[in-house]
């Protein structure tokens, strides 16, 4: 299709010729589900991001899960962690038995607020972890938030679902605090479609993870099949879970682990082309830069007085011009389930909810093309230039 009259979706993978080789690679081979593959992706991510191990798992969701179940948290205790975000961040806590506290952002950058978070911790009885999350792919503060986390006991666990390939002076984001997750989802800027990776330089909670991930079995699954002497024993240590990633989809990923930083500079060429376009224009604020930004979201916020029309008026206008747009997030502390279980209201976390009610995102993925994106900022001051009349 014509770039110049096609619809242009908020997100779309990139698979070209060599993920298809690959998966058909994956298909002759006689074995689909984790085994060869999957470790080969784990050591070369590993490598990509300078962590002594990672570990292949079918969703970031399952890669926080272990996390805290490595860590130890379970009834009683209490983690720390940003309304800001997927459910993801907050569910494995409660999947855990234990409670979660919101701590709110800073009013514009998407991320948990460090000057916030020393109240809560203050305030925060049996916190035993801070999940950080590097919303749209912004690493947070983590030269604040790390040193708080050891005054306090807590272990940092890094929702890095956003942030590869994100790299700041200290290292990448997700390979700072004590475990990092990294998501694979169609959106993500590599994909499996499914899946995700867990990294630690911490050996213990490593060996952990990877026994629970497959069943808390004792050893590798797939080798137990293709072994070519009896290899039928083993051990169940604990009553772990299903998390492996196939070997098909780690072939795809694999691929597209060669192409990481192509698409992210696509990624940020488009960021640009947006800034450029966006800067200066009443009623809009362009997401905030800093260093290692991987964007996975552009994030613009509208103020509705000067932009004559407010966010979701915005994206109806946009869709009516063959764009996609989308809202990230709705924050989890106005959501039925948290807000009724800890009591909060829409304004208990006001950087947050004034954050949602403004910000849409926009289309960013690599294959997009400058004149898409030239479309897509058009779209959007067309759509104000209207709103304004």
């Amino acid at each position: 299709m014509n770039p110049n009259t096609d619809f242009i979706p908020f997100a779309k993978p990139v698979l070209g010729v060599e993920e298809e080789e690959a998966v058909l690679r994956i298909m002759r081979s006689g074995w689909l589900t984790t085994g060869s593959e999957t470790l080969a992706f784990e050591k070369e991510f590993a490598d990509f991001v300078d962590s002594p191990r990672a570990l292949a798992v079918n969703s970031a969701t399952s890669g926080l899960h272990l996390a805290l179940e490595a860590l130890g948290i379970g009834k009683g205790d209490t983690v720390i962690t940003s309304p800001y975000t997927f459910t993801s961040s907050a569910a494995v806590v409660r999947h855990l038995g234990a409670e979660v506290k919101f701590c709110d952002t800073t009013f514009d950058s998407y991320n948990i607020d460090p000057i916030e978070l020393e109240r809560v911790l203050a305030s925060t009885k049996n916190c035993r972890a801070i999940v950080v999350v590097h919303v749209g792919g912004l690493p947070c503060d983590m030269e604040a938030i790390l040193p708080l986390a050891r005054r306090y006991g807590c272990a940092v666990v890094e929702d890095a679902a956003h942030a590869f390939p994100s790299r700041i002076q200290a290292g990448y984001a997700g390979t700072l605090g004590d475990v990092g997750v990294y998501s694979f989802y169609a959106t993500k800027t590599i994909t499996t479609g499914e899946g995700g990776m867990i990294v630690s330089a911490n050996e213990k909670l490593a060996t952990r993870m990877a026994t629970m991930r497959t069943h808390g079995i004792d050893r590798e699954v797939w080798d137990r099949y293709t072994s070519s002497t009896p290899s039928w024993a083993y051990q169940v240590m604990e009553a772990g879970f299903k998390y492996n990633l196939p070997d098909i989809l780690s072939a795809i990923g694999r691929v597209q682990l060669r192409k990481a930083n192509g698409f992210l500079n696509e990624r940020r060429s488009i960021a640009t082309s947006y800034d450029k376009a966006f800067s200066g224009s009443p009623g809009l604020t362009i997401p905030p830069r800093g260093e290692g930004h991987a964007w996975h979201l552009y994030s613009l916020r509208v103020d509705p007085e000067k932009a004559g029309m407010n966010r979701d008026t915005l994206i109806e206008a946009l869709a009516s011009k063959g764009v996609g747009a989308s809202v990230h997030f709705i924050p989890l502390h106005i959501m039925p389930y948290y807000a009724e279980r800890y009591g909060l209201t829409p304004d208990s976390f006001p950087h947050a909810l004034s954050l949602y009610n403004d910000t849409l995102s926009l289309p960013i993925w690599q294959g997009m093309g400058a004149d898409r994106a030239t479309r897509v900022a058009a779209a959007v001051l067309s759509a104000l230039d209207t709103g304004r009349r």
